[in-house]
């Protein structure tokens, strides 16, 4: 089904034909992920939109099909760059981006940023799903060699030879989004966050409760959800 998560009207639709066309949802692996400077037709920052606004409204539209089908799962790939990252809250309600600049450590350091909304945001999901048979997590995949940064060049240009020789492949860099998915067990660990098929502990700053909520009110408004 086409879906683009850059585009908050073909999450929509999305929504709306998955809804009526499939009785059940079991798990939500939010996965896309972009290098890409740019906007999302919505005026949102592209990485912003792509890795993480898209995510929450599209989790947010599905949630009671997976309240319906529970217990169920959201799984939410980041990334360890979220360690790097911050939150410029002014920044966001003037500019809808998390950050400016095209250089090599500018577009890191938003990619890093939109990471840490994944980390946060699954942090402040579980905290609102407690009373439901849904469980949610956030994980680093580690290091893959995939075209994450195809639309970078000059990024794609500069990991190449690490890429190449120190990177997972696609199916190594997909067991811990599976082990979240389908590991029995995990649901007292719900909101946590997973390397290496093991929970780890995060930096305050990627479970700050009140960092968490405001970032879902202004995701929430965003989305027109408020």
């Amino acid at each position: 089904m086409q879906l683009d998560l850059g585009s908050m009207k073909s999450v929509r639709s999305f929504v709306e034909i998955f809804l009526k066309t499939e009785p059940r949802l079991d798990l939500l692996i939010n996965n896309a992920g972009i290098v890409m400077e740019g906007k999302t037709e919505d005026g949102l920052g592209m990485m912003f939109g792509v890795n993480d606004i898209g995510h929450f409204l599209l989790t947010i539209l599905l949630l009671n099909r997976l309240k319906e089908c529970g217990p169920s799962r959201v799984v939410n790939v980041a990334s360890a760059a979220h360690n790097a990252g911050h939150i410029d809250f002014n920044y966001l309600s003037t500019h809808k981006d998390l950050g400016v600049g095209s250089s090599f450590l500018d577009v890191m350091k938003i990619y890093s940023n939109s990471k840490l909304c994944n980390v946060l945001f699954t942090h402040e999901l579980a905290k609102r799903l407690k009373a439901t048979k849904v469980t949610c997590y956030s994980l680093h995949p580690g290091a893959i060699n995939t075209e994450l940064s195809r639309n970078a060049k000059m990024v794609a240009i500069l990991m190449k030879p690490f890429s190449l020789l120190l990177f997972k492949t696609p199916v190594q860099g997909s067991q811990t989004t599976l082990h979240c998915a389908l590991q029995e067990g995990l649901e007292p660990l719900s909101g946590r966050y997973f390397s290496n098929c093991t929970v780890r502990d995060v930096y305050a700053k990627a479970k700050d409760d009140a960092v968490a909520k405001k970032l879902w009110e202004v995701s929430e408004t965003l989305c027109g959800l408020s």
